[in-house]
């Protein structure tokens, strides 16, 4: 029988620890004195409370490893329960959110997703726009421990390519994510003040500087204005996305340069792949946008470099309502979404090594009928691609494919036209926010959709933020007869 008291310890710790983040918005709301601290008072007393009595009453079962069945299950309970707690200062908060509200936007918080459900943000107490911002940024490191950790060793959708990078960590989770959280967190703090700093220079206040750069690092995408990042036109925007972009890129490599590798970035395949495709999609936007709209070059150019860098790492900000730019731009978003960033970054989606190897397999597939007798194996970054990571691959690109219809057509038989439906499905399992569309477009948000919506979209923010197969499997009767 499969031993949760392992898996129940680690979640109560970081709900607990969830607890204590939510004094610092609660410090923010007695700063600005509209009464509204007592909301994460109550919250991170319940919150607090609840994570101690789970790792308390599960302690007596810790070990110093974890079956490869808890693994799984721990990785997928902790994005169930941080947000069903995070959820709690929506609910009891200014906003007075109904269930469903409260989980969908804790939700899209910790995985980064960044769909909204709340309007009037310009007039929340600054105490939950920063937790939203907590949130977020909370995820975003999150995930990056899990792409480095856990996935590799779970084999899931070919991330055991990066075995060797992530370290050797199976069976000694817990001592090893710690050493290498420590790494990464110096980083990622870094990273954030650098890109709050920088945001100050160049003329936000504090507040707002602080907020957005929690979820710019975290390629998060929530805002304190229901205007997103049009707010803040003009040089902005150039640091949004440089600071984008960096978190996109896979922090291993950043462990890498800090270790004396001064081209640990320039060798990936990754990261060369991902800078070829902004260049090439930020120029095709550009034109469009010229041939639409005559202007000044610089202001189409800065519109197309931040809406794309935008879109491909999952962050999900809109400077402009690019609805309005034509067919192709929006065709070119959708699509665009659908291929995100670097593995073991903050950022989501499909993510650009799957696309590498895909192609690899693609080429030497061509080379093989063009001289049916020739020896011709995929390779990546100079290595041969095993056959269980491209059986890994192909499995992924079928489920996402597979996940994304369901969904959309799940969305459909709630009421939703198609552009909604579909947009609202890549929007929410390529973990990128804003869909197409008046409703769920860069000018709207997801308030107006119907609770079961709502509740699909949720399950789809997890499982994507997840990639898929880490959630499907404790899903199937033989993971619990394991």
């Amino acid at each position: 029988m499969l031993d949760m008291r392992p898996v129940g310890y680690v979640i109560g710790l970081l709900i607990a620890m969830l607890g204590i983040a939510m004094i610092v918005p609660m410090l923010m709301d007695i700063a600005e004195g509209r009464g509204h601290w007592v909301v994460f008072v109550q919250s991170a007393s319940i919150t607090t409370l609840a994570g101690g009595l789970i790792a308390l009453s599960c302690s007596n079962g810790v070990k110093e490893g974890l079956t490869i069945q808890q693994t799984f299950l721990l990785t997928t309970s902790v994005w169930v329960m941080l947000p069903l707690f995070g959820a709690l200062p929506f609910i009891l908060g200014a906003t007075e959110a109904r269930f469903v509200d409260a989980v969908f936007e804790a939700m899209s918080g910790m995985t980064t997703t960044g769909s909204t459900v709340f309007t009037g943000l310009d007039d929340l107490p600054k105490g939950l726009l920063l937790w939203r911002g907590i949130l977020q940024w909370l995820g975003g490191i999150g995930i990056v421990i899990v792409a480095m950790v856990f996935l590799p060793e779970l084999r899931v959708g070919g991330m055991q390519i990066f075995k060797s990078e992530a370290f050797d960590t199976f069976g000694k989770i817990l001592p090893r994510a710690g050493q290498i959280a420590s790494q990464i967190s110096v980083i990622y703090v870094w990273l954030t003040f650098a890109c709050a700093l920088t945001y100050l220079t160049l003329g936000m206040n504090i507040f707002d500087a602080t907020v957005h750069a929690l979820t710019t690092v975290s390629t998060g995408g929530f805002s304190n204005y229901d205007a997103s990042f049009g707010m803040f036109q003009g040089s902005p925007e150039y640091a949004a996305s440089l600071f984008m972009i960096l978190a996109a890129l896979p922090f291993v490599r950043y462990v890498q340069l800090l270790n004396g590798n001064a081209l640990a970035l320039h060798r990936d395949p990754q990261v060369r792949g991902f800078m070829t495709v902004i260049a090439v999609l930020v120029l095709l936007v550009f034109f469009s946008i010229q041939s639409v709209f005559p202007q000044h070059w610089e202001q189409s150019m800065r519109e197309a470099l931040f809406n794309i860098t935008s879109i491909i790492s999952g962050t999900g900000y809109a400077s402009v309502d690019y609805m309005t730019w034509g067919s192709f731009p929006v065709a070119l978003f959708f699509f665009t979404g659908l291929i995100g960033g670097c593995a073991g970054s903050t950022s989501c989606s499909i993510k650009i090594f799957r696309y590498q190897l895909l192609f690899a397999s693609i080429r030497a597939q061509l080379q093989r009928i063009r001289s049916p007798h020739g020896v011709f194996t995929p390779r990546y970054d100079g290595r041969p691609i095993s056959g269980d990571v491209m059986i890994s691959v192909m499995s992924f690109f079928m489920f996402f494919t597979l996940t994304l219809g369901l969904v959309a057509v799940a969305l459909s038989m709630t009421g939703l036209d198609f552009v909604t439906s579909i947009s609202g499905a890549g929007a929410a399992l390529a973990n990128i926010g804003p869909g197409l569309g008046d409703i769920i477009g860069p000018a709207g948000n997801y308030s107006t959709l119907n609770d079961t919506a709502k509740w699909i979209l949720t399950g789809a923010m997890l499982v994507g933020r997840l990639e898929l197969m880490a959630v499907y499997v404790i899903l199937t009767f033989t993971f619990w007869r394991a």
